[in-house]
């Protein structure tokens, strides 16, 4: 750190010429080099050593006398682990360094500047000889922006292994799937990944990434408190007591009871040996455990592998709703998360699924369409939506409609009657496979009946005003029914 004291009171040109340099303490410990001239004279000579005197007087007389302090950049990190909460942008960080310590007091600097680390959230434990070693204060001096100072007391000399924890934001994750479905599409191949993407403002060299699915709470947000000009909103000098117990709560969260499981499938460069994930239950929580370490710089994405399981049985349907979809036929692909479908040991992550349909003997692929799914349980259904199908068509047509059963007042108005319309659905499957087609028809009013006539086969009333018919349909065929929906209004409701 290079003090230059008094420079805007000089010519510019007396610093390029000879100096005398003299090292003293700054108000907080570091070393100071302060630029002495040779060629200063008179008032100005006066000012600069006086203001250099002062500045040393202050700082000896803050020491404890005979007190033995340094002043000392911490050292890289021997390995570091990233706990991903992706539902709060929240990211535990927890560092291994190697200290060197000296018998007395020690002061390590600890400098968060152009990071998205929550200051308030430092910690500081030696992982050996803690009897020896006493982390007494984490101070953020005046003046200085970004950085603390923690105090440690030592009664040993050496290197000691320590623990950094803290909070960060700017780390994120985010789970994709690809689907391959077979080409009788009665199975598919289920291959999962994640993406980390890294704006923390930290390079995180390999680190050994877990995240956690599920949503927590939290008061405030970690991006802000990060870039306050001083960790506790004020300029003044803070001292914060050493709580080994701030960071208890999480690390209890982060136990649980571990089930692991074989994810048999190649990394994203191709040809390296598949990786294991562990998987662990936290209450409402879940983690999931990348085998091995990642590099992951600031401001890069990194996908990383998930799982992979085979022959998942699913569910293909044709949903035809014109108050949801308007005049068009969705498909929909469904499996469930349990152990007769292959899955069922852990959640699955909620993210986007695309699929792929086989359609040779060559694994030719055909894009089949895309879906956004949330969070999935163990043992529950997943449902998702492929979006439009064109070669599976559903016609609705209004053949007749007429009144009937009027009922008159005491004055002879009309107060109640039926209207009775009949109506023509055509079912077109163009696909070389069966198809199995769902069409919901909704009543306008609760009171109704309907009678049906054709290849419908049998309608269930799914709430008070919608019916649902179901379909199958060999390869290349087409299909038509009619029905007849009676509505009653005004009084006739009551009949």
């Amino acid at each position: 750190m290079k003090n230059n004291l008094f420079h805007g009171n000089f010519n510019a040109a007396w610093y390029t010429t000879c100096f005398k340099r003299l090292v003293i303490p700054d108000l907080i410990g570091n070393p100071g080099e302060y630029i002495l001239d040779s060629r200063l004279h008179g008032n100005d000579r006066n000012k600069l050593l006086s203001a250099i005197m002062i500045s040393a007087i202050i700082y000896l007389g803050a020491q404890p006398l005979g007190a033995k302090t340094d002043l000392v950049t911490l050292p890289g990190r021997e390995s570091v682990q990233l706990t991903i909460y992706n539902s709060a942008d929240l990211t535990l960080v927890r560092e291994q360094r190697l200290l060197t310590l000296k018998s007395g007091i020690n002061r390590l600097q600890f400098s968060w500047a152009n990071t998205l680390i929550d200051p308030t959230s430092l910690e500081l434990i030696p992982k050996e000889h803690g009897e020896k070693i006493e982390v007494t204060s984490l101070s953020y001096p005046p003046r200085i922006e970004h950085a603390g100072v923690w105090r440690v007391n030592s009664r040993i000399d050496g290197k000691v292994p320590v623990e950094i924890t803290y909070l960060t934001s700017g780390l994120s994750w985010r789970a994709f799937y690809l689907g391959i479905i077979s080409k009788d599409e009665q199975v598919m191949r289920l291959e999962a990944y994640v993406r980390v993407t890294n704006t923390s403002g930290e390079d995180y060299e390999n680190a050994s990434t877990r995240l956690i699915v599920g949503t927590i709470h939290i008061l405030d947000e970690i991006a802000a408190l990060a870039q306050r000009r001083y960790p506790y909103g004020t300029p003044l000098p803070m001292i914060i007591p050493p709580s080994p117990q701030r960071l208890q709560g999480v690390r209890e969260f982060q136990k649980g009871f571990s089930v692991q499981t074989k994810a048999a499938m190649t990394d994203a460069a191709g040809g390296a040996a598949p990786k294991e994930i562990v998987k662990e239950g936290l209450s409402e929580y879940f983690l999931y455990t990348i085998e091995g370490t990642e590099t992951i710089p600031d401001g890069w994405g990194k996908r990383l592998p998930s799982f992979v399981a085979d022959n998942i049985a699913i569910t293909n349907l044709y949903k035809y709703e014109e108050e949801r979809y308007g005049k068009q036929v969705v498909r929909f692909v469904s499996f469930v998360n349990d152990r007769a479908h292959k899955l069922g040991e852990t959640p699955i992550p909620g993210g986007i699924m695309r699929m792929f349909r086989l359609v040779d003997d060559q694994n030719a692929l055909a894009y089949e369409g895309q879906s956004e799914f949330k969070y999935i349980p163990v043992n529950k259904e997943a449902e998702l939506n492929l979006g439009p199908a064109n070669n599976v068509v559903v016609e609705t047509t209004l053949m007749d409609f007429k009144t009937d059963n009027f009922m008159f007042d005491v004055h002879k108005n009309i107060c109640g009657w039926d209207e009775i319309r009949e109506f023509k659905v055509e079912v077109k499957n163009t696909r070389s496979l069966p198809v199995r087609v769902e069409i919901k028809r909704h009543l306008p009013v609760p009171a109704w009946e309907m009678t049906r006539s054709g290849e419908s086969g049998q309608f269930e009333k799914v709430d008070l005003n919608t019916v649902k018919f179901t379909l199958s349909l060999p390869a290349e065929s087409k299909q038509e029914f009619r029905y007849i929906a009676t509505t009653r209004h005004g009084t006739r409701t009551e009949r």
